[in-house]
């Protein structure tokens, strides 16, 4: 059977053309290895005829659910089999029993949402909880911040509904001492399956090399090889009461022993609700581990930890700027200590005690608490660690390879005292951070793996840290997963005897090895198949955009390490990524495209590396929100990423008919406001717009924008010969962008009216349009030359005196974004960037020095709900709006948690992109404008925005500055 054949039986879909292998080569990890194909199947029958394609034509299957693994367990050269899109289903939740039964690839927090109402969660997480899903948690046997109170996946799997390598469907799941001796008479793999392991087990020697040789008992994040350990515990194979359960063996299995389709889990009760977070800094990483053993005498509930390296990264990234706050000084690391309690006078007595405890150790310096929304702040600074990571500019990166070694608490001082040898004698700033309170500290070494002599270090420091682990009678692996990484270090961590072990559960679960090859048993080599080729001439990619700041535009892709957070859904806040949020596809997510791109320009043979239309399909659905500049803790920039695209692509194919007018759209708009009236009865009349959509390739479904009655350039020169200021309080350049000054002038007009009426002097000067239509469409040059007029004709007027300020965000916000990577002029345009605003933040400040004052509004009362540009949440903030839509002292105002509109500039109208754009809008927004009470006011400070709020409800959005116009006294 061909892939051809086999993809024609599919309920599901099968991909192997190159873009989608590309894709799925490599996870979070340091590998790459282009798979055979990639498969998203439906059902159980699916899995079924992929594991009998795998045996007959000697290939495997990869399980994946979210990828964001960080060992390498979901790479390989056989079939990837991602259940993320269809195998999501919670199937039941059982209050009663306090358990949930799921497919794999639901959400860890979708999940918890859910049972949230009963008073229930599930315990284990991780950093990307707000991604990863239930199956890859089984896979690796997570654990997360919560495993100091809750434990880890293993103690919370019930059940498992398996495939076995011969197609059979078994559940495995609790099993009496007489239950298990029925299944030994079963002639079955499932038999097999049972017999082999109590064979194995019964044997006294057997019990004891593995009581031994396996990491301490004490330790319970320890994942190294099998857990046959934990089966030693049941009623099978001692006198304890303890039932006999295989998915204690399967949990931690990285998919290498069977193909999982349902789960079941057990629940915990949610935890205290009063919180109270204490963040003891210190000034050594001695003194910090040496607080741990002592703090977790406080019955914590979370016990993590930062390093300085790790606090630095968070200075440069957007999101984690506003989340650092409450840093003190310069500490060399921070213990983010959290107790709870029933009530909050509970809570506080708890924190005491801790913060006394800390205090008369000597250890620490300062201990500043976190209440409410706070702690979850420093809680996502944390987690945001791993990704920011890789924002360290160059070939240098923290490499995950010894980053998951867990110990026993009461060695963790002396052993990481033992590692900061060791990483001295290599020469190594190594980088601490994650869950100190359970004995296990992500240590990462910085290396090029571009270089085969860090790749010899990067396999001689995890052999030597292996050998450090040993020693301690530690897990190399805590929560991490062996992957091809760690497996390797797998018999000497627990012995060559307990190795043939594992071997021989392998097979006989599964005799063709068609699950994961490579991972635990048989490990491929932690030095090979890495992402990058050794020593390589690093390809010279010119581009047209400056992508100096990260040393290239190679580089800027290179950032993205995979790890995932672009998958998170509409439920988790952010704007990133859209088009994955309506697909559910890993092509439409930011982490795709840089990673496609990369592999092109890195393994394109073409002298026009970007000349792939395998590049153009990965692109086409990216609407240049922004969000991932600053949303991906790593900051890959993909919108710049794929405008260049669509410049070099244009440059070897041309440009569309289409691509031209809505480029050009300014001077379209301009022609027609010459002749207002006209042509807005061209474009709202049915049969002529109708034939303009189709000439276009507009969607039928879309209306067309009407031009205003007259231009903003218009109506500013009369009003400047009207109204004469002998003094004011400040003067402004207002930016007449191409939006306003054709398609929204009233709202220009209301701003200068505004503006003028609480006494700032407005000027317009002749600016170019801004060049948003030219950047979205990958026309650079023309970018280009309109950014270098803006540059050279406001240099010398705006100051911080001085500002410029601009209504449309997609507009303004090039002078802070885009012209820094485009203009000749870097110093000035620089400059201007530093004093550019959005009207809104313009305002804000304005009130926060008593310019401008609430007595100064209207005191009647409204109801307002504001949606902000997606550009104004990656660039500047929402809150600047909510603050001028507040200043009406009756005004009650609210922020819509939407991501973005959907709308982007001209993707919205794209016939192609039609169901995508409203499938976007209908996830948040939509439902928020529709149930809004017909006296409520909406706003949203896009163009586009308004355009897609009123096609998608029918409901008129007005800018927060018209509405505070109307409200002026």
């Amino acid at each position: 059977m061909s892939l051809i054949s086999l993809k024609s039986t599919l309920s599901g879909e099968l991909y192997f053309d190159n873009l989608i292998k590309s894709i799925y080569a490599t996870d979070a990890s340091v590998y790459r290895m282009l798979p055979k194909a990639v498969a998203y199947p439906k059902n159980k029958a699916d899995i079924k005829a992929l594991i009998t394609y795998a045996k007959q034509h000697k290939t495997s299957l990869i399980p994946r659910t979210a990828g964001t693994s960080l060992a390498g367990q979901c790479v390989g050269n056989g079939i990837v089999v991602d259940v993320s899109k269809y195998f999501t289903e919670i199937i039941d939740i059982d209050t009663k029993a306090q358990t949930v039964t799921l497919q794999p690839g639901v959400v860890r927090d979708a999940l918890n949402n859910k049972v949230k109402h009963l008073g229930l969660f599930f315990g284990p997480n991780t950093s990307t909880s707000n991604r990863c899903m239930i199956g890859g948690m089984v896979g690796n046997n997570s654990s997360g911040t919560t495993s100091i109170q809750y434990g880890v996946t293993r103690d919370k799997v019930i059940e498992m509904h398996t495939i076995l390598s011969d197609g059979s469907e078994v559940v495995f799941g609790e099993l009496t001492k007489d239950e298990f001796q029925e299944k030994l008479k079963l002639k079955t793999l499932e038999g097999d399956v049972y017999r082999n392991i109590y064979a194995e087990l019964k044997d006294e020697s057997i019990q004891k090399q593995i009581t031994e040789n396996f990491p301490k008992p004490e330790i319970h994040r320890r994942n190294t090889g099998y857990a046959v350990d934990e089966l030693l515990q049941s009623e099978v194979f001692n006198t304890s009461t303890q039932k006999f359960n295989f998915c204690k063996l399967l949990c931690g299995s990285e998919g290498t022993l069977a193909f999982t389709t349902q789960i079941t889990v057990k629940l915990d009760k949610l935890p205290p609700e009063q919180a109270i977070m204490v963040a003891a800094h210190f000034s050594s990483i001695e003194n910090c581990l040496n607080a741990v053993e002592m703090v977790m005498q406080h019955n914590l509930y979370t016990c993590e930890m930062m390093d300085k390296t790790i606090l630095d990264c968070t200075k440069h990234n957007k999101t984690q700027q506003e989340n650092r706050y409450f840093i003190e000084g310069d500490p060399k690391a921070i213990l983010m200590c959290e107790v709870r309690a029933n009530t909050i006078k509970e809570a506080e007595a708890n924190a005491e005690k801790l913060i006394n405890a800390i205090k008369n150790s000597g250890l620490s310096y300062a201990f500043p608490t976190l209440v409410g929304p706070n702690i979850n702040k420093a809680n996502h600074l944390r987690s945001a660690g791993l990704g920011l990571l890789g924002n360290i500019i160059g070939d240098k990166k923290s490499a995950a390879c010894i980053e998951d070694t867990a110990v026993a608490l009461p060695d963790l001082a002396n052993y990481i005292a033992d590692f900061g040898k060791l990483m001295q004698r290599y020469k190594q700033e190594a980088i601490y951070y994650a869950h100190a309170g359970a004995g296990e500290l992500h240590l990462r070494p910085v290396l090029n793996l571009k270089k085969s002599g860090d790749i010899a270090l990067f396999k001689q420091i995890t052999t030597d840290v292996a050998h450090l682990v040993k020693t301690y009678n530690g897990s190399m692996s805590g929560e991490h997963g062996d992957g091809i990484v760690r497996s390797g270090f797998i018999k000497l961590m627990l012995g060559d005897a307990n190795y043939e072990l594992l071997k021989r559960i392998k097979h006989v679960f599964d005799a063709d090895n068609i699950f994961n090859p490579g991972k635990i048993i048989d490990a491929l080599p932690i030095d090979e198949n890495l992402r990058y080729v050794a020593d390589r001439e690093e390809p010279n990619i010119e581009t047209f955009l400056d992508f100096s700041k990260s040393q290239g535009i190679l580089r800027e892709t290179e950032k993205c390490n995979g790890s995932g957070d672009c998958r998170k859904a509409p439920e988790f806040g952010g704007v990133m990524c859209p088009s994955y949020r309506a697909t559910k596809n890993e092509k439409d997510t930011t982490r795709a495209r840089a990673n496609a791109l990369r592999e092109f320009l890195t393994n394109s043979n073409q002298e026009n590396k970007f000349n792939n239309t395998e590049l153009k399909a990965v692109f086409s659905l990216c609407l240049s929100c922004k969000a991932c500049a600053s949303e991906c803790p790593s900051s890959v920039d993909v919108a710049s990423l794929k405008a260049e695209f669509q410049y070099q692509y244009q440059k070897a194919n041309g440009t569309s008919l289409r691509t031209k007018l809505f480029a050009y759209n300014n001077k379209l708009n301009g022609m027609a406001s010459k002749f207002p009236r006209l042509s807005n009865a061209v474009f709202s009349n049915g049969v002529s717009a109708s034939i303009i959509k189709s000439v276009t390739g507009v969607a039928a479904q879309r209306s067309l924008p009407l031009v205003s009655k007259t231009s903003l350039k218009s109506y500013y020169k009369t009003f400047k010969k009207e109204h004469y200021q002998a003094s004011y309080i400040k003067k402004i350049y207002l930016f007449n962008d191409e939006f306003t000054n054709y398609l929204d002038s009233e709202i220009g007009q209301d701003a200068i009216q505004l503006l003028t009426s609480l006494n700032y002097k407005v000027e317009i000067l002749n600016n170019a349009e801004s060049g948003r239509a030219f950047l979205s469409k990958g026309l650079l040059e023309q970018a280009k030359v309109v950014a270098n007029k803006n540059v050279a004709l406001f240099k010398d007027k705006v100051s911080k005196e001085t500002p410029l300020i601009g209504i449309e965000p997609s507009a303004i916000l090039s002078f802070k974004d885009e012209y820094l990577k485009l203009a000749d002029d870097k110093s000035s345009a620089e400059a201007i960037s530093k004093n550019t605003l959005l009207i809104e933040e313009f305002i804000q400040q304005e009130i926060l020095i008593g310019n401008i004052k609430t007595e100064q509004f209207t005191t009647e009362a409204k109801t307002v709900k504001f949606h902000g540009h997606c550009h104004q949440k990656a660039l500047a903030n929402q809150l600047s709006s909510f603050a001028v839509l507040n200043l009406p002292a009756n005004y009650k105002v609210t922020i819509i948690p939407s991501g973005c509109c959907g709308m982007a500039g001209s993707f919205g109208y794209e016939k192609e992109h039609y169901e995508v754009s409203m499938t976007v809008g209908s996830q948040t927004l939509f439902p928020a404008v529709n149930n809004a009470a017909n006296d409520v006011l909406i706003s949203a400070n896009g163009t586009s925005c308004r355009h897609q709020i009123k096609d998608g409800t029918n409901r008129i959005a007005k800018h927060p500055i018209s509405i505070l116009k109307e409200a002026l006294v």
